[in-house]
């Protein structure tokens, strides 16, 4: 009885199946993680908006405080979006007649709301109140970065749960005092030494129990 024999290059197939059993799937998982990693998803996220809004001309230039546009973000777990007349309030006279405000001129008609794109959105099962960080000391800038830079803003950081429980370990990088809470340019090398002193006895405790954030 004749034995069929592989012929001896086949040998050399076999480091390089052991590679694709290995390799393969170890690829295909990568790929998976990275690609639906938040850092891969979310961050530089900046949709197209309705008006192009320049935070750079706004804030960086105007100086215009966050609160005037964002009314809630002191009072309620929302920041709120401003409705129409808040932007007319400037823009009933300046630029009144502006092509790249159209679409504000028409929710003023209409009486429909501007329908801004949300960029920074949670998950549902997330529930952030913007409140209770900024009267604990927690400035714009720890979250959202600087938008006072931004033409077109985006979401620069993470708004994991990981990346929140960091700063609930350790809040004190990111605490500031009450009045700089809107000053995204501000340090704690700015500080005041009235200033360190204050945040040197702010006994800042966030919680890490899971119904802090999961209600």
């Amino acid at each position: 009885m004749e034995l069929f024999v592989f012929p001896k290059w086949v040998n050399r197939l076999r480091p390089l199946i052991a590679v694709i059993l290995v390799g393969v799937p170890c690829y295909v998982v990568g790929v998976f993680v990275l690609g639906a990693s938040p850092r891969t998803t979310d961050v530089g996220y900046a949709p197209v908006q309705p008006i192009a809004y320049s935070h750079t001309l706004h804030v960086g230039e105007l100086k215009m405080d966050c609160r005037y546009c964002h009314t809630g973000v002191e009072d309620a777990a929302h920041a709120s979006v401003p409705p129409t007349q808040t932007c007319l309030n400037c823009h009933a006279r300046i630029r009144a007649e502006s092509v790249q405000l159209e679409a504000v001129r028409l929710s003023e008609r209409t009486g429909h709301p501007i329908e801004w794109v949300r960029i920074h959105d949670l998950p549902d099962y997330s529930y952030f109140d913007h409140s209770a960080h900024v009267r604990r000391g927690i400035g714009c800038v720890s979250c959202h970065a600087r938008v006072d830079r931004m033409d077109v803003v985006y979401q620069a950081k993470l708004l994991t749960m990981g990346w929140c429980l960091d700063c609930h370990r350790n809040p004190r990088p990111h605490l500031r005092p009450l009045s700089r809470i809107t000053d995204l340019g501000w340090t704690a090398a700015d500080a005041t030494e009235g200033e360190r002193a204050l945040l040197a006895d702010w006994q800042v405790a966030p919680s890490e129990d899971c119904s802090t954030c999961h209600r």
